[in-house]
C-alpha cells in the first residue's frame, strides 16, 4: 500500500531522532534538513530537548497528528509505537529503519507481524523495517550517504538490501547519474519490489515520471506480479535494469537428467528477465553503467566511431564491442581523407579515430561532427579523453559538453582521469552529464542492452498444440516418475515435435523385423535404467540383424532392462531443448547445442513458458556456439525457424501440463531442413 503521506507528506516525525550525526536518527534528522524538508518536522527523544535545532516531543503521545513516522527505536518498542501513532495521531506512513525483526529471530518476526497486521488496521504504508529509509525530491528520509542529485527525470532505484543500496549510490554519483527516488525496502513486510513496481505502472506519467528503472533484488516473492508490471512499464518507454543476488543451484534431482543438472532458480531468474524485456547487471558497476546508458539516446544501430587521443583505450574498447557484438567499422573514402586533413600529421581516421595527445579541443569537436553529419554508417560516437596531467581539460570538456547536446547520434563520454583531471571531470558532471569512466565496462553493458528483447506478448501461441489429447495422456499416467517411451512419444506429438521412427519391445524378432522396415543402419537402447549410457546400454550403426540380435540379448541382462528400443539412426547437428518446473515461476525451457556441449560446457539459454517466437530467437541467438548453429566451414546451418518453432510449441504444451516437472529431449538432430527429435525423458509428479 503506497500513498500519498508516504511518498509527500506534509508533517515528519523522527521517532528517536538525535544530536548525534554519526548514529541513524541523528543522520536522518540531518538530511531531511539538509535536503530542504518544507514540512512540519517533528522529533521524539526522552532525553534530549532540542535535536540539531528543532524542538523535541519526549513521548509520541505528546507530537499533534503526523503524516509520516520514520522510527530510529529498538525493534521491541516499535510496534507500541505504530499502534499509537496509526491510532491516535493518523499517521497513514511508516519508515522502520530498525532492525532485530524477521530477518534475526522468531521473536523479531512476531513483533514484524505485529506492526504490519496495525498498518493493515489503519490503512498505513509500511516501508521496512530493517532498511536505510526512503528518498525522494519530496524527502530524504534516509540515515546514509551519499545523498544523489534528485531530478524529476533522473532514476527510481528499488533495493532489496540497504547497504548494498548505499554501495551503488556510490558508484552512481561517481558516474554523475542523477535519481528521481531511492526505496530501500529492507525486509518488505508490505512494501516489496514488486509492489513499488506496481505503483509506478499503474500511476504512470509518461510526461512527468521518471523513465528508468534500477532494482536491486535478493527474494522474488511474486515472479507474475514482476513480470507483468515490469513489462507495462518497459512498453510505456521505461527501461528496467536489474540484480538478482542469491540464486543458486536447485538440488532435488541434479543428478536425474541434463536439465536437473543445469537448470536451476538462476536460469528461471533469467528466464523471467528475458520475458520481461529486464536487462541483467551482475555487478554494481554494471548496473550503474547501463542505468547511465539509459539516460542518453536510445542506440538505433552497432556501428561506433572511437574517438580518442590515446591509442590503447580505443584498442580495448574496439575489442570488447566487438567481443559483445558491436561494430566498429573501418572509415576511409575521400570525406575519411578530408577529416585527416584537418588533424595534426600521424594522426588516425581509420576507426578508432586517434588525434594524438597533442590533438586540441577545436579538433576534438571537428572529429565528432564528421562522426555525426558525415559518417552515415555510424551509429554512436565513444569519446575517450583524458590526461596525463601536462593540460587542463576544461575546454575540451566544454566542446564535449556542447557536442552532447546537439548530437542526435549518442555520444558516450569515456573521461578516465578522475584524479588527474578531477575538478573538469566534475564541473562536466555538474551540467548534467554522465561518464564512463572505463571502456570495457561501458562495452559489456552496451552488449547487455543490446541482447535484452523486448517484453513478450502475454499471447500463448497455441496454433498446432493438441491440448485435449495432452489431457487425457496426463489423466492416464497412474505414477510418478520417468514415463514409458510410448508416452513420452505420444506427449511430444500433442505438439507436433517430428519423431525419429522407433520400436519399443521385449521380443527380438520384433525389433529386428522394424529394422528391416526402415532401413539399417539403426541404434539400440536399453529401456529402463535412468542413464542408459552409464551401463553399456547405447549401441549405434547397427548395420545387420545379426548384430542387431547380439545388442538385444546384452542389453537385456542389463539390471533394470524392461526392454530395448530400436530407432532409424540419423546424422545431423546435435540441439538441446529441457524444461524444468520452477516453484512460483512455472517451466523454465532451456535450449542449446546436444551433445558435449550440454552435458560439459552448459552452452544453454532459458526462457519461461509460454514462449513467443521472439524469446526462442533471443535464446538461441545468444547461445555461444549460435556461429555452429549458423554454418562454419562449409557446413550447412540448420533451419533456425524450425527450431524456433519446437521451443515455442513445447513451451506452450508445459504451460498446460504443471505435472511434467522435468525432460529432455537430447538429442534433437538437425540435417538440412529437418530437425528431428531421437531422444527424450519427461518426468511426472501428479
Amino acid at each position: 500500500m503506497i500513498n500519498r503521506e508516504l511518498l509527500d507528506p506534509q508533517s515528519i516525525v523522527i521517532v528517536g531522532g538525535s544530536n548525534n550525526q554519526h548514529k541513524p536518527g541523528g543522520a536522518i534528522v540531518r538530511n531531511l534538513l539538509q535536503g530542504g524538508y518544507k514540512g512540519t518536522l517533528r522529533i521524539v527523544n526522552p532525553k534530549e530537548n532540542e535535536v540539531q535545532g528543532v524542538k523535541v516531543f519526549h513521548d509520541v503521545k505528546e507530537i499533534p497528528p503526523t503524516e509520516l513516522a520514520v522510527l530510529v527505536i529498538p525493534a521491541k518498542l516499535c510496534p507500541g509505537a505504530v499502534e499509537t501513532l496509526a491510532r491516535e495521531k493518523g499517521t497513514k506512513a511508516f519508515v522502520i529503519i530498525s532492525a532485530g525483526f524477521g530477518e534475526e529471530t522468531k521473536a523479531g518476526a512476531e513483533l514484524e507481524q505485529r506492526i504490519l497486521d496495525t498498518c493493515e488496521e489503519y490503512g498505513a504504508a509500511l516501508i521496512g523495517p530493517n532498511c536505510i529509509g526512503m528518498l525522494n525530491r519530496n524527502h530524504h528520509s534516509v540515515f546514509t550517504q551519499p545523498i544523489p542529485k534528485l531530478n524529476p527525470k533522473g532514476v527510481d532505484f528499488v533495493s532489496g538490501s540497504g547497504a548494498t543500496a548505499v554501495f551503488i549510490l556510490e558508484s552512481a554519483v561517481i558516474k554523475g547519474l542523477q535519481f528521481n527516488s531511492v526505496w530501500s525496502i529492507g525486509n518488505g513486510k508490505q512494501i516489496g519490489i514488486e509492489d513499488v513496481l506496481q505503483y509506478m505502472d499503474e500511476h504512470f506519467d509518461a510526461e512527468h515520471d521518471s523513465r528508468v528503472k534500477l532494482l536491486y533484488i535478493e527474494n522474488i516473492s511474486n515472479p507474475d506480479k514482476l513480470l507483468f508490471h515490469a513489462a507495462n512499464l518497459i512498453k510505456k518507454g521505461c527501461r528496467i535494469a536489474a540484480i538478482k543476488a542469491g540464486s543458486s543451484e536447485s538440488g532435488s534431482r541434479a543428478a536425474s537428467s541434463h536439465t536437473g543438472a543445469i537448470a536451476s532458480s538462476d536460469g528461471a531468474v533469467e528466464a523471467l528477465f528475458r520475458k520481461a524485456g529486464i536487462v541483467r547487471c551482475f555487478s554494481r558497476e554494471e548496473l550503474t553503467t547501463v542505468g547511465c546508458i539509459f539516460t542518453l539516446p536510445p542506440l538505433k544501430g552497432k556501428n561506433f566511431a572511437i574517438v580518442t587521443h590515446a591509442g590503447g583505450p580505443g584498442v580495448m574498447l574496439t575489442d570488447a564491442l566487438s567481443k559483445g557484438g558491436l561494430n566498429v567499422p573501418k572509415i576511409e573514402g575521400p570525406l575519411a581523407d578530408e577529416l585527416k586533413s584537418k588533424l595534426f600529421p600521424g594522426s588516425s581516421v581509420a576507426n578508432p579515430i586517434d588525434f594524438l595527445a597533442t590533438g586540441t579541443a577545436e579538433q576534438l569537436g571537428i572529429v565528432i561532427d564528421y562522426c555525426e553529419g558525415k559518417f552515415d554508417q555510424i551509429d554512436a560516437i565513444a569519446v575517450i579523453y583524458g590526461t596525463p596531467g601536462l593540460t587542463q581539460l576544461y575546454e575540451a570538456y566544454d566542446v564535449l559538453d556542447k557536442k552532447i547536446q546537439s548530437c542526435k547520434k549518442p555520444v558516450f563520454p569515456i573521461l578516465p582521469s578522475l584524479h588527474t583531471a578531477g575538478p573538469e571531470v566534475a564541473e562536466f558532471l555538474a551540467k548534467g552529464h554522465v561518464n564512463f569512466s572505463d571502456e570495457v565496462t561501458l562495452a559489456t553493458a552496451l552488449s547487455q542492452i543490446m541482447r535484452t528483447p523486448m517484453p513478450a506478448p502475454p499471447e500463448v501461441q497455441l496454433y498446432g498444440i493438441d491440448i485435449p489429447e495432452l489431457n487425457k495422456i496426463i489423466l492416464n499416467i497412474k505414477e510418478n516418475g520417468y514415463v514409458p517411451p510410448q508416452t513420452v512419444r505420444d506427449i511430444l506429438s500433442c505438439a507436433g515435435i517430428p519423431l525419429v521412427p522407433e520400436l519399443v519391445s521385449e521380443k527380438k524378432d520384433e525389433l529386428i523385423a522394424f529394422a528391416q522396415k526402415v532401413g539399417y543402419p539403426v541404434v539400440a537402447k536399453v529401456v529402463g535404467p535412468v542413464h542408459k549410457s552409464d551401463v553399456g546400454g547405447v549401441t549405434l550403426n547397427i548395420r545387420t540383424p545379426e548384430h542387431l540380435a547380439l545388442e538385444f540379448d546384452r542389453m537385456m541382462k542389463i539390471e533394470d532392462a524392461k526392454g530395448v528400443m530400436v530407432q532409424k539412426m540419423l546424422k545431423g547437428q546435435e540441439l538441446f531443448i529441457g524444461a524444468k518446473y520452477e516453484e512460483r515461476f512455472g517451466h523454465v525451457v532451456l535450449c542449446g547445442l546436444g551433445g558435449i556441449f550440454v552435458e560439459v560446457l552448459k552452452d544453454v539459454q532459458s526462457g519461461l513458458a509460454p514462449l513467443s517466437y521472439a524469446e526462442a530467437y533471443s535464446m538461441i541467438h545468444s547461445l555461444r556456439g549460435y556461429k555452429i548453429l549458423k554454418g562454419t566451414r562449409g557446413q550447412k546451418g540448420i533451419n533456425e525457424n524450425k527450431y524456433a518453432e519446437i521451443i515455442v510449441r513445447l513451451s506452450t504444451l508445459l504451460r498446460f501440463a504443471t505435472e511434467i516437472k522435468e525432460m529432455d529431449i537430447n538429442p534433437l538432430l538437425a540435417d538440412g531442413d529437418d530437425i528431428i527429435a531421437v531422444d527424450a525423458r519427461i518426468l511426472v509428479e501428479k
